[in-house]
């Protein structure tokens, strides 16, 4: 019995929550939208860093270091 109110409790409580989570979420995808872009277009701009800064490296291990290995495919 007591299990039974207490799913009855938590079904009260919960609906709203639940209710008030499912109407909120489109809003907050909209206003977290921007700073997901934001990440995209930084992480786009520290990978080409990242190479403009190891092109030099990758020049001076020469032309064997960009041959197919063989067991690989």
């Amino acid at each position: 019995m007591l299990t039974f109110l207490a799913w009855l409790v938590l079904l009260v409580v919960c609906w709203p929550l639940a209710l008030a989570a499912l109407l909120l979420y489109p809003l907050v995808w909209i206003l977290v939208l921007p700073f997901r872009i934001l990440g995209v277009a930084v992480d786009g701009v520290l990978a080409l860093l990242g190479a403009v800064l190891m092109f030099p490296a990758r020049l001076l291990r020469g032309p064997r270091a960009f041959r197919r290995d063989p067991a690989r495919g």
